[in-house]
């Protein structure tokens, strides 16, 4: 009977040692396990690019190698909603893009866009780390396979054109490219504009092609972007301000050990607000650059800049007050800009 007794209780130890060591070589699989990045963004060389490269960096880093990272610049990997789509569904893990292109997954992603929110960079800087702001605009699309971890400002947005826009009246009757946020439809149509939504890839090619007569963007864009050939006269409006979010594959996110979400986590909010004196200074030299590949930078009259925003100053209230939702989302984030200005 102790021989019985024995034999079992040896069983039982072998058990739990077998046990416990496919536990250790379990755990350190997952150690040695690398996992891929890719990052996707619709322009090249500009503040986004950079972002991505920071931020890249920063996760190969802090996880020794177990995060592998790929950059795809200038929509390589799609326009711009197959990249969201792409994120949501997991074949792309991170997606740098202004977040109204996300309106399809929540509209509220358009709030940013609303005319005369912000007054400056500085200003945009200032809103996007109100705690509120973020707590808003990083939760939107988390039942839709996105993970918001930054939210930062780009850069004012300016308008190019064929032909020279100098005072508001030479606004009406022009076919505009815009994101495609009710927001910046409203706008652009108080303008006397027809505005078409273009993701940017294709914005190039409308303007040469004559599809269109200029388009929203900004010029850290059109100088980086090559547009100078097709386009020369960039009229500086400075609304709305361009923002940028930086959202993840939720699915991709699930996949990790936790030490390396919380390395995604922690870098991707750090680049998000360590880029921000270096978009500062990249405006400041993009505009030069513009000039000296023989584009034109131009500024309504003071009058009529400020009668352009006397014209927008109640789009977003508008466009939002019929839906409740949105409405109160709009609220709160105008309400931060108040506070932050």
């Amino acid at each position: 009977m102790r021989l019985a007794n024995s034999a079992r209780h040896l069983h039982s130890s072998a058990i739990v040692a077998l046990w416990l060591t496919l536990s250790v070589v379990g755990a350190q699989a997952a150690e040695e396990k690398t996992y891929l990045m890719k990052f996707t963004f619709p322009t090249i060389n500009d503040t986004l690019h950079q972002l991505a490269k920071s931020y890249a960096a920063a996760v190969e880093k802090d996880s020794g190698g177990r995060i592998k990272t790929e950059i795809y610049p200038a929509s390589q990997l799609g326009s711009i909603p197959r990249q969201i789509e792409g994120v949501q569904f997991g074949a792309i893990q991170c997606a740098i893009v202004p977040p109204e292109f996300f309106v399809g997954v929540d509209e509220r992603f358009e709030l940013m866009t609303a005319p005369g929110l912000v007054t400056s960079m500085e200003h945009g800087q200032r809103l996007t780390a109100d705690p509120g702001v973020l707590k808003l605009m990083l939760g939107l699309g988390a039942n839709k396979g996105l993970r918001g971890l930054g939210l930062f400002s780009i850069t004012p947005s300016s308008i190019i054109a064929k032909s020279a826009i100098r005072h508001l009246s030479d606004f009406k009757g022009k076919k505009i490219r815009i994101f495609g946020s009710d927001f910046q439809t409203t706008a652009f149509k108080r303008l006397g504009v027809t505005p078409v939504a273009v993701t940017l890839g294709d914005v190039l090619p409308a303007i040469q092609q004559g599809a269109i007569d200029g388009a929203l963007a900004a010029v850290t864009v059109y100088a980086t972007m090559q547009y100078q050939d097709a386009a020369k006269y960039v009229t500086e409006t400075g609304q709305p301000m361009i923002f940028g979010v930086i959202e993840i594959s939720k699915k991709w996110y699930d996949s990790l050990p936790a030490d390396l979400q919380q390395i995604v986590d922690r870098d991707g909010a750090a680049a998000s607000v360590e880029i921000n004196p270096w978009a500062t200074a990249f405006n400041a030299r993009v505009r030069q650059m513009w000039l000296d590949k023989g584009g034109e930078l131009i500024s309504l009259p003071g009058d009529e800049q400020s009668a352009m925003m006397e014209t927008l100053a109640s789009v977003g209230e508008d466009v939002s007050k019929s839906k409740p939702q949105l409405s109160a989302a709009y609220e709160l984030v105008t309400e931060a800009a108040k506070r932050t200005r």
